[in-house]
C-alpha cells in the first residue's frame, strides 16, 4: 500500500475546498435543478386617457338633458367638466359633469385607475383583479352567483307581463286585446302623469345591482335609490369594470327638481352602462 505524508493529505484538501469555493462565487449554484422565478408579465397599460375628453360630446348632450339649451359659454362649460385633484396622472384620473335643467339635475362622473404591481411574483392584473373584488364586495356582490344578462331579463320579464295581460278578462277589451289606457296607474298614483321628460309618475322599476357580463374582464352595477327617510328623489347607478390593469368607474344620477316626480331607474341604468361600454372600447383601441 503506497504510503501518503500527513502533510501532502491537508495540502490536497485545502486545494478542493478552495476549488469548491472558487466555484460559488463564479456563481455556480451548487443547488442543480433549482427553479429559476420569472417576473410577471406587467399590465396592457402604461398610461390613461385625458378623462374629460373620454366622453364625446353628442354622449354628454344624451345624458345631460337641458345642457344644450344653455348660452354658448355656459354650454361650453358644462361640457368640458372638472377634473379631479390628483397627485399621479399616470395611476389615477376623474372627471365630473353637471346640468341643472329645470326639470331636474344630472350629474356624471367617471374615474380611471391603472393599478402597478410591485411584487414580481404578482402580475399588474392579478393586482387590479384584486382592487376590483374589493368594491365588488364593498357593493355587496358576488362574483360566485352571477345572473343572467339584463336583457334576457327584461325579455322574460315583458314575456310574462304580455303573458299576464292574456289570461286577464278584465284587462282586455270588447274585441279580446288587452286595455294599455294609462288611467289606471294614474288613478292608483293619485299624481298628474303630465311629467316632465325622464320623470314620471310611475317610472320604470330599476333592476337590482348585479354582475355584468361582456364588460371588460369584469364588471358589476350597483343602484343606489333615494335613502329611506328622505324626501329628496335622488337616484344613483355606478358600473364598475376592470380591464387588464385599469379600473374604471361610471357613476350616473338624477335628482328631479319636485319631490313628486321619481327618476327613471332603468334609463339611468341603461344609459351608464352604454357609456362605460362606450369607454371599455376606447380603451381596448
Amino acid at each position: 500500500m503506497a504510503y501518503v505524508p500527513g502533510v501532502a493529505l491537508l495540502a490536497a484538501l485545502v486545494v478542493g475546498c478552495s476549488a469548491g469555493a472558487d466555484g460559488n462565487a463564479n456563481g455556480t449554484d451548487s443547488k442543480a435543478g433549482s427553479p429559476t422565478v420569472t417576473p410577471a408579465p406587467p399590465g396592457k397599460y402604461l398610461t390613461l386617457p385625458a378623462p374629460c375628453r373620454a366622453v364625446p360630446r353628442s354622449t354628454l348632450k344624451d345624458l345631460l338633458p337641458g345642457a344644450a339649451e344653455l348660452p354658448g359659454d355656459q354650454q361650453d362649460k358644462v361640457f368640458r367638466g372638472s377634473a379631479a385633484v390628483t397627485y399621479d396622472t399616470d395611476r389615477k384620473v376623474g372627471c365630473s359633469w353637471k346640468s341643472d335643467a329645470p326639470s331636474a339635475t344630472r350629474s356624471l362622473s367617471i374615474d380611471f385607475e391603472r393599478v402597478v404591481s410591485y411584487d414580481p411574483a404578482v402580475s399588474d392584473d392579478d393586482r387590479a383583479d384584486t382592487v376590483y373584488a374589493k368594491k365588488e364586495k364593498a357593493a355587496g356582490l358576488s362574483s360566485s352567483a352571477t345572473p343572467g344578462p339584463p336583457e334576457e331579463k327584461d325579455k322574460k320579464g315583458e314575456e310574462s307581463e304580455e303573458s299576464g295581460k292574456a289570461k286577464d278578462p278584465a284587462g282586455a277589451d270588447a274585441t279580446g286585446s288587452a286595455d294599455p289606457s294609462p288611467s289606471g296607474s294614474s288613478s292608483e298614483s293619485g299624481q298628474d302623469t303630465d311629467g316632465a321628460p325622464g320623470s314620471s309618475s310611475s317610472p320604470e322599476e330599476a333592476l337590482p345591482s348585479r354582475i355584468l357580463d361582456n364588460l371588460g374582464d369584469a364588471a358589476f352595477l350597483q343602484d343606489l335609490p333615494k335613502r329611506a327617510g328622505s324626501t329628496a328623489q335622488h337616484h344613483s347607478v355606478s358600473v364598475v369594470f376592470r380591464t387588464s390593469n385599469v379600473v374604471v368607474t361610471v357613476r350616473y344620477a338624477e335628482q328631479p327638481a319636485l319631490i313628486t316626480q321619481v327618476p327613471d331607474g332603468r334609463e339611468l341604468q341603461e344609459k351608464a352602462q352604454a357609456l362605460a361600454r362606450k369607454l371599455a372600447e376606447a380603451l381596448s383601441e
